[in-house]
């Protein structure tokens, strides 16, 4: 009996530039993809199981971390990343056939495509009425139907909804990338790769010294910390969880040790997932030799020829 076809939610509607980078993921292939009106909505359809995963952006080189996003991923019940792209993100200004510059009056765009372009529509339409969509596509849906006269979005919605590219590369900064990543309900991690990240959340008490504890953890290991976040937690004045990326699998030994000890350190630990390094992603910064690393080095070898040693500390058998 053939397998039936996986479903994988996306920030919609279709030719969003989260489609762009979901389409490079091998999970892609013979999935049905199903487009779903906001990022929240997105997490919300895997963990039900309205979708078997999701793809949403979580990062921008430009404005950051994506905050919808990152709140989500700390809901209950518990999802994991398994795999992220890294695409670079062009904008372009669309019209409707005929529609000229000096004819635009309102323009439409995700949040994040607004940021990344707010000195191009300052100088080229500066009494423009600038206007959130949910995404990017969805700017452009907004021009095809007659709701504004122009959108900020990718060239592939020119095609989608049959628009004129009014003006091209408008992005303020050039070379923009935008991370996205491939949830799922919880299961075993993808194996290890050697290129691979590990994404995790914490809490932890509001007291001096309570947030670099955590981050010595990580850095005697020789582990490179590649991104850290603070968001409030709703419910707790002044507590936050933080977010953090790091090089590394859980299966690695300096991993591994370091999820154990912040697991005694924190209030809470969300592990979010180990996952392959997409391509195009920075290489993280090799931590041996740095000051906070053991001198005998963070690698596998390392971690072994420790454990002997105290394994014969402890049967009284060292030297």
């Amino acid at each position: 009996m053939p397998r039936p076809r996986s479903r994988i939610g996306f920030l919609g509607p279709h030719a969003t530039f989260t489609e762009q980078a979901l389409r490079t993921l091998p999970e892609s292939e013979d999935a049905e993809l199903v487009p779903l009106p906001g990022n929240p909505a997105v997490l919300r359809a895997v963990r039900d199981g309205t979708v078997d995963a999701g793809c949403v952006p979580i990062e921008n080189s430009v404005e950051g971390a994506v905050p919808p996003v990152l709140d989500g991923l700390v809901e209950e019940p518990p999802l994991v990343i398994v795999r992220e792209a890294v695409i670079p993100v062009r904008f372009v200004l669309l019209g409707r056939a005929g529609t000229t510059l000096a004819g635009v009056r309102s323009v439409a765009s995700h949040g994040h495509g607004i940021a990344q372009t707010r000195g191009w529509i300052a100088a080229h339409l500066p009494e423009a009425d600038v206007r959130v969509a949910t995404s990017t596509s969805e700017g452009a849906a907004q021009v095809a139907r007659g709701e504004v006269d122009a959108a900020v979005s990718s060239p592939l919605a020119a095609q989608q909804h049959g628009l004129e590219v009014l003006a091209d590369d408008i992005a303020d900064n050039a070379g923009a990338v935008t991370r996205f990543v491939l949830v799922t309900r919880p299961g075993t991690p993808p194996p290890a790769t050697g290129h691979d990240r590990t994404t995790l959340a914490l809490t932890t008490e509001n007291r001096p010294g309570s947030l670099l504890g955590l981050l010595t953890e990580l850095a005697v290991r020789g582990i490179d910390l590649t991104r850290i976040e603070s968001r409030p937690i709703k419910d707790r004045h002044a507590d936050y969880w933080f977010h953090l990326d790091c090089s590394g699998h859980v299966a690695d030994p300096a991993m591994g040790e370091a999820l154990a000890a912040l697991h005694r350190r924190c209030d809470r630990v969300r592990f979010l997932g180990s996952y392959p390094r997409a391509a195009g992603a920075p290489e993280p910064v090799e931590g041996v030799g740095a000051p906070a690393v053991p001198l005998h080095g963070a690698d596998a070898a390392a971690y072994r020829a420790a454990q002997e040693w105290l394994q014969g500390v402890r049967n009284g058998a060292w030297t």
